[in-house]
């Protein structure tokens, strides 16, 4: 599962990264360390240019973290589908013509996932606890998107939504959550993205290559709160041992 995750690279730096155009057209980026359902996300997408025949550009694109599906009569009034389990998604009515025709990349530092364990009270309480790349690199996931437009209003703006991929966990992110992110290794992404094409069922496998270089440290319970939103939220928890470990 990936319910809340971290994003600290602004449109410009992705784009000279990923060699993409920015499509966002933000005067103002924040970093964002406690990126919630429904906020507004940073997504890569292979798009062509109107009326051209040259090939696809990559493209940086905000869209809401909770994907609408194309028939949903209105938003908000469900849980938002911020996951799609890769092992269904084909069949999925939400999903399915997004993983043909709209694929992305969801570009993170490091996603969150929380542990129930043994309060000092006696209680229970939930610990954080952040994966990401312990070289410190930047991460993407496989995600999907769509294009909602108002039924009730169709001169309003059409609505760009994202879902991120999920698999089994595997390796030490078992030992966390029994679900994780689907990460793509760089080598997948140009076949992801690819709109030409109708999808790609072999692609929606965990690289085992990229899940071993994913460390996990429990960091502050902060995080627990979407009110918190600051780099201070990644420090390693002091009560926590080790700080960091590949378990």
């Amino acid at each position: 599962m990936c319910g809340r995750y971290a994003s600290t690279a602004d449109p410009a730096t992705l784009a000279v990264e990923l060699d993409a155009l920015d499509e966002t057209g933000d005067d103002e980026f924040r970093p964002d360390y406690n990126v919630a359902p429904t906020t507004g996300v940073l997504t890569v997408v292979a798009r062509h240019d109107h009326d051209s025949d040259a090939a696809a550009r990559r493209r940086i694109r905000r869209m809401r973290w909770g994907l609408v599906p194309p028939f949903a009569k209105e938003v908000g009034k469900s849980a938002p589908l911020i996951n799609a389990r890769s092992e269904s998604v084909a069949t999925k009515p939400s999903f399915a013509q997004s993983l043909r025709y709209k694929r992305c990349l969801v570009p993170m530092d490091g996603w969150y996932e929380w542990q129930v364990e043994p309060a000092p009270d006696g209680k229970t309480r939930k610990v954080p606890y952040f994966m990401a790349p312990a070289d410190g690199s930047r991460i993407c996931m496989a995600g999907l998107w769509a294009v909602w437009r108002d039924p009730r209003d169709p001169d309003a703006p059409p609505l760009l939504s994202t879902t991120v991929l999920t698999a089994d966990s595997v390796a030490q992110l078992s030992n966390v959550h029994p679900r994780m992110p689907l990460i793509l290794p760089p080598e997948r992404w140009e076949a992801w993205l690819d709109p030409d094409s109708l999808g790609h069922p072999d692609l929606i496998v965990p690289s085992e290559d990229a899940v071993s270089k994913i460390a996990i440290r429990r960091v502050s319970e902060k995080v627990n709160s979407v009110r918190n939103n600051g780099p201070e939220l990644l420090v390693p928890d002091d009560g926590a041992g080790d700080q960091m470990v590949l378990l």
